[in-house]
């Protein structure tokens, strides 16, 4: 049996009425990113990533599911911080086809989506992940409903399966703390298929981060990361990033153990600006980097060299800049940045990785 079937069950499920369910969930921010996916393959990276949750970035999804008739086409509606959202429609459906060999029971429902974030959407900072894995745990909601026997490890396990159908990065964030996805030899039970809680010792400092989001650009991006995952198919450089990310997760396990902030840091931001270069010299290339981008990490370079503080910075598909640094150094920093940076960027977010 393929290793897929495992969330599939055959069972005759007892329909018999109309219902609500919420569900919050995280947009979280990679250390290791993943950039591209396998060929003929639904959503399976061609890397392993790691990534931390973010406290206050989330997504809350209500999903409402009414009976359907059985002669009629089955209807989706979807409503984005209050209003209806039609071009969010394709998306949904082609993930509603993708799990429904998986969540049998949908076919008998109507949903009403009622989604919304508490920060910019399509803007680089994981929307799909936190609205996506919401969705897939609003999903295992209804078929725990339906199947009390459900236990907590398997609802966990299959809403990230679900998740990933979704969006890639979306399967990280139905765990808090630090979670991977991807089948990688040096991290025990990591596979492509879901994300798994990170299963190694951590360091107390790297327990207690904290992310000052940046947010350069609120605008929708122009390019979206799918057609970016896209480019890497007949990317020149796909097999360097392939090795470079991997040895960088081997790198990141033993940093993780001993608690070395700087060498994290560097690693970070040398991960983070080689996805930039992959997207750079992608053809077509394109670049989502912003001028006030530029001027923040150059800023945050000059104030780490002068104050000696652990302050690093994290770019994901997008222009804005996540700038990560002990809690116990927040005092100083969180005043350094709201003196020197707030000129560069539209909001500030503050944010605990959970």
């Amino acid at each position: 049996m393929k290793s897929h079937c495992f969330f599939y069950k055959k069972k005759n499920y007892s329909i018999v009425s109309n219902g609500v369910v919420t569900k919050k969930s995280y947009s979280n921010i990679a250390l290791i990113k993943y950039w591209g996916k396998r060929k003929n393959k639904i959503q399976i990276p061609m890397n392993s990533s790691i990534s931390y949750s973010l406290e206050e970035v989330y997504t809350v999804t209500k999903l409402i599911y009414s009976l359907r008739e059985r002669k009629k086409k089955r209807s989706i509606k979807i409503f984005f911080s209050g209003k209806e959202k039609t071009n969010f429609l394709p998306k949904i459906f082609e993930f509603f086809h993708r799990i429904s060999f998986y969540c049998s029971y949908l076919r008998y429902f109507n949903f009403v989506i009622k989604t919304d974030n508490t920060f910019p959407h399509s803007s680089g900072i994981a929307s799909s992940a936190s609205s996506m894995s919401a969705l897939a745990l609003c999903i295992m909601e209804i078929e725990k409903k339906l199947d009390s026997s459900l236990k907590e490890a398997f609802f966990l396990k299959k809403a990230s399966f679900l998740a990933r159908l979704g969006s890639g990065s979306a399967c990280r964030s139905i765990y808090p703390g630090l979670v991977v996805w991807g089948k990688h030899k040096s991290i025990k039970g990591s596979n492509n298929l879901y994300s798994i809680p990170y299963p190694y010792k951590i360091h107390p400092i790297f327990k207690k981060i904290w992310d000052t989001i940046l947010v350069i650009d609120e605008e929708p991006k122009k390019i979206l990361s799918s057609k970016g995952h896209q480019l890497m198919n007949h990317h020149p450089y796909a097999k360097e990033r392939l090795k470079f990310a991997n040895r960088n997760m081997d790198q990141l396990i033993s940093i993780l153990k001993i608690g070395d902030f700087p060498k994290f840091g560097e690693l970070i931001e040398h991960e983070s600006l080689n996805l930039h270069a992959m997207i750079m010299t992608s053809n077509p290339y394109f670049l989502w980097m912003r001028p006030n981008t530029l001027h923040v990490l150059h800023k945050v370079w000059d104030f780490r060299k002068q104050s000696k503080k652990n302050i690093y910075f994290t770019l994901d598909a997008g222009a804005n800049v996540h700038l990560l640094y002990p809690i116990q150094e927040k005092k100083v920093i969180i005043r350094w940045i709201y003196s020197e940076l707030i000129y560069y960027c539209k909001k500030i977010i503050e944010s605990f990785c959970q």
